[in-house]
């Protein structure tokens, strides 16, 4: 594995890992905030054993994310020195106002976690209210560092060196609301999903059915919410594509040629050495129409683009085809589960339905790490997109490979760690928690 491979699958593996764990750390905490709300409102202990389960695995995700963030942002410096010293100074800002949004996180969650019969009810109900509020403002954040590498903005390229730089103008590029609202919405989507899908798997085990239906159904609206919106922010970021990076698009649809209409492929084996799709089926017009609101439209394909500035095609399609696919499922389930509310159908009558969540307990997960390798893989071969191309910002450093499999280790025991952490946790809900009563059911 020479260093520049290894540099950038560093970065792919820590990503992967971070970005579970922070969306997890962002949506959690207003799961807590919901079911620590209707305790308040109803005095029903069970509200209040779910609001403190809650908190326990808020706070083993907030050390997980606090750690795998930290490991991230020397990954920059360490493996990336060219690119940080150039963008350092222009999207710097975000990354400041995170570490703030981090430590007002930080204090609100020691807050809430010791100020059980310490606090005024509702000055602690609302500690828990600005966990959720700071973790979603950090997430959004990040985001938004990571929009201004695909759509650069707040200075002026001249003869190689960055002038009139403009933070504020940097931090909200055109990039960075489109890419913040589907981030935001698959986090939800996706953890919501996973905390839905193992508290079904609990009721259908017959195991503390109270409990964990109320958890359940707290989630669940939580996720299909998301799950339903998500269609119309992916539209707006097809839309924002189409205008700022032609490349990712084509690559995304696997369209070598330009065409106008263009067709919505769905599926379908890429030949990259033919440059040819096979087997995909063809939707006329839709894409034209995705793109640009108009299904006459012409779409630019690669062969107007550069072969040294084209993306690998087949890995940015197949990851826009699974986010796009398991989009689609989770939002049909969602409008089965909301029929299902709406005929006030009990959930206990309906064993498949619970079923259908424990199947998508991964989903979610799988969909947003697909969505973002069609953010990182299609805007290649830049690391600033049209500035700095990525294997001129890695570090000359030797020795990359090493670094690599270190870290691999590191997060491959954070996984453990948590994962044992979390069994645990729910294991012992009917032992930390004596007044659920694992034979009662509720509707």
């Amino acid at each position: 594995m020479d260093d520049f491979l290894a540099a950038r699958s560093q970065m792919a593996l820590s990503l992967g890992f971070h970005i579970i764990f922070s969306c997890i750390g962002m949506v959690m905490p207003f799961f807590m905030a919901v079911s620590h709300y209707k305790w308040l409102k109803t005095n029903d202990e069970v509200y209040k054993n779910l609001t403190k389960a809650w908190s326990k695995g808020v706070a083993i995700f907030f050390a997980t994310g606090a750690v795998s963030g930290t490991m991230l942002s020397f990954e920059l410096g360490l493996l990336w020195p060219k690119f940080m010293e150039h963008a350092g100074p222009i999207f710097g800002m975000p990354f400041s106002l995170e570490g703030t949004a981090f430590f007002i996180e930080a204090i609100a969650l020691g807050f809430f976690l010791y100020g059980w019969d310490k606090l005024n009810k509702w000055f602690h109900w609302f500690t828990g209210m600005v966990v959720g509020v700071s973790g979603l403002a950090s997430g959004i954040l990040v985001v938004a560092a990571n929009a201004w590498m695909n759509s650069p903005a707040g200075f002026d390229f001249v003869n190689g060196k960055y002038l009139n730089i403009d933070p504020i103008e940097a931090m909200f590029n055109k990039a960075w609301f489109s890419q913040a609202l589907h981030m935001c919405l698959a986090a939800f989507t996706a953890t919501g999903f996973a905390v839905a899908g193992v508290h079904a798997l609990m009721i259908l085990r017959n195991q503390n059915k109270v409990f964990h239906l109320k958890a359940f159904k707290i989630a669940a609206v939580f996720a299909c919410i998301g799950a339903l919106l998500q269609p119309l922010s992916g539209d707006i970021s097809a839309k924002d594509v189409a205008k700022r990076q032609p490349a990712k698009l084509a690559a995304m649809e696997a369209l070598y040629q330009t065409e106008k209409p263009a067709p919505l492929l769905i599926g379908g084996i890429v030949n990259e050495k033919d440059k040819t799709v096979k087997g995909a089926i063809k939707v006329p017009g839709a894409l034209s129409f995705l793109a640009h609101g108009d299904f006459k439209a012409e779409v630019k394909g690669l062969d107007q683009i550069p072969e040294n500035e084209q993306p690998p095609v087949a890995i940015t399609h197949y990851a826009f085809q699974i986010m796009v696919g398991i989009g689609t499922l989770l939002a049909l389930i969602s409008l089965v589960y909301f029929i299902n509310l709406i005929r006030k159908k009990s959930l206990l009558e309906k064993r498949w339905l619970l079923k259908l969540f424990v199947l998508a307990i991964p989903l979610g997960y799988v969909a947003l790490e697909a969505g973002w390798v069609v953010t990182e893989v299609g805007r290649q071969p830049w690391i600033i997109y049209g500035i700095m191309r990525t294997k001129d910002a890695v570090t000359p450093m030797p020795g990359i490979a090493f670094s690599f499999y270190i870290f691999s280790a590191i997060y491959l025991s954070l996984s453990i760690i948590v994962t044992f952490l979390l069994y645990r946790q729910i294991k012992m809900v009917p032992v930390l928690y004596s007044n659920v009563n694992p034979k009662t059911s509720d509707h």
